[in-house]
């Protein structure tokens, strides 16, 4: 029963990692917790699917030329470097600690893509060296955050692409699944060493996951902009609403 439920989780988690570029965790780590797995070990499971879905998805992006290799390396480097701290910080916090984190991110993640200001910064009118140093930054930065807390980093580059290189959310998939490739990478051999990953759950999750990407590149290529953006902020709600179940239950 158990390999149905996480075989159908996994289909879902590749839906949305092709759709949303958010790695999947959002989707996974909810639904783990209300299933009875601990958070550490929900993490895990849901870092280890990244691998599939993000690798799968952008050898697929990367046959239609939709990759920024260029911004996506400088963003992975910086996701290798944070992410690999997943493992410690994931053994000094406590379950409450990473489920009011993990709140608090997706929050914050939500309100400033949807309803902050709708001005950019662009790259183009910085210097090289200026964009490959915020790329890094913002890449570290990011790793250090999305593995510890599952949620690959998709979540968080969504509104910081968006932010300051005013690309709407469809644009941003190819570019946050990329870097997904290396944060999730890091992390699992962080979580592995620190004893978090749950190999056989997280195999099975991963290869669904990559069944459903297939679905959600067609889903992609058929929706606008706007109908993009109201079902991710309908992943948001629903994530944030079943992660405040579990703080106060």
């Amino acid at each position: 029963m158990d390999f149905f439920y996480l075989a159908l989780l996994g289909f879902f988690s590749g839906i949305s990692s092709a759709l949303f570029g958010i790695g999947g965790g959002t989707v996974i780590i909810p639904i783990l917790l209300l299933m009875g797995y601990d958070m550490p070990y929900a993490v895990g499971i849901s870092i280890l699917q990244m691998i599939f879905a993000s690798f799968f998805s952008s050898y697929l992006n990367y046959k239609k030329n939709l990759i920024d290799l260029k911004n996506g390396v400088v963003l992975g480097i910086g996701g290798l470097i944070g992410s690999s701290f997943s493992g410690a910080i994931l053994t000094h916090l406590s379950a409450q600690s990473l489920h009011i984190t993990f709140f608090l991110f997706t929050f914050l993640s939500f309100y400033k893509y949807f309803f902050s200001s709708s001005k950019h910064y662009i790259y183009q009118d910085s210097t090289p060296l200026k964009r490959s140093i915020i790329l890094l930054l913002s890449g570290c930065i990011v790793g250090i955050f999305a593995s510890s807390l599952g949620i690959g980093g998709g979540l968080l580059l969504t509104p910081l692409l968006g932010y300051f290189l005013g690309l709407n959310s469809k644009e941003t998939v190819p570019l946050a699944l990329f870097f997904i490739c290396f944060s999730s990478t890091s992390g699992a051999l962080s979580l592995y060493e620190a004893g978090f990953i749950h190999i056989q759950s997280g195999v099975i999750v991963g290869v669904f996951s990559m069944i459903g990407v297939i679905f959600g590149q067609k889903i992609l290529s058929l929706i606008s902009a706007q109908t993009h953006k109201l079902v991710l902020g309908g992943i948001y709600l629903a994530s944030m609403g079943i992660t405040l179940y579990k703080i106060f239950t």
